[in-house]
């Protein structure tokens, strides 16, 4: 998987929304799945990173990509139905959704971590993708290859000392992936939903976690990208509850 070979035209048609786009991971696999014929609907907090995702896409050549600001820290369950029903009226469909947004929050023991840090962190990463893919599921039902993947993290799988709320949330991630392959796997099967662990990466989150470590030893989140496709393409149409690792063990 690791070494997949994607074909150009892989996500020709197709509509995509990516989380977190404006940075990082989100901002790479947008970039990627443009050039590979996908239309993007980007969305984030911050107006100036996705415009100037935006502005890559388009001067790449690449299918016109939509831009929707949303901060998930304060977004509400209408706010995310209404951009449902936007996407509907605009497209009419969701073919893939990658839940890419994330923050960490504060790297202490429980005992002393600030319970207004906690909510945050498990509204954003968390509360939020529920909310999200809540909403997107009657577009997603209309593709007809849809793939939803879901952005976990090694202490979401295995717990460590100190990673508070973003192990948690993380653990909370994985369950709410396995939940809606099982109830989304119909007698269509055009519904696929995995997470995906990119692991140890070149991104600012992984610097603020390490700080001390250098950044250089990680891949940059292009190497990442043949997994990220793979798995929104057709050639993963059988894969479907499964806890996928970026990078190889």
């Amino acid at each position: 998987m690791q070494d997949y070979q994607a074909p150009a035209d892989l996500l020709k048609d197709r509509i995509i929304l990516v989380t977190g786009a404006g940075s990082g991971i989100g901002r790479t696999a947008a970039k990627t799945y443009a050039a590979h014929g996908a239309t993007l609907i980007l969305v984030g907090r911050t107006v100036s990173k996705l415009e100037s995702v935006y502005d890559e896409i388009e001067a790449a050549g690449h299918p016109k990509p939509a831009i929707v600001p949303m901060n998930f820290e304060s977004a509400s369950a209408k706010d995310y139905e209404e951009l449902a029903m936007t996407l509907e009226d605009n497209f009419g469909k969701l073919d893939g959704l990658l839940h890419n947004a994330g923050i960490l929050g504060d790297r202490s023991p429980v005992e002393m971590y600030n319970p207004e840090t906690w909510n945050k962190v498990m509204q954003v990463n968390a509360t939020a993708p529920f909310l999200l893919s809540r909403a997107m599921i009657p577009l997603l039902r209309k593709s007809d290859a849809a793939s939803v993947i879901f952005t976990s993290s090694g202490v979401g799988r295995k717990a460590k000392a100190y990673w508070g709320a973003y192990a948690v949330s993380k653990f909370a991630v994985e369950g709410l992936s396995q939940l809606l392959a099982d109830e989304l796997d119909d007698e269509r099967h055009n519904v696929r939903v995995n997470s995906l662990n990119p692991g140890a990466t070149r991104t600012n989150m992984r610097a603020h976690a390490y700080p001390a470590e250098n950044p250089q030893q990680n891949p940059a989140p292009e190497e990442l990208m043949p997994v990220y496709l793979y798995l929104m393409g057709k050639d993963s149409a059988g894969v479907n509850g499964q806890q996928v690792d970026a990078q190889p063990k």
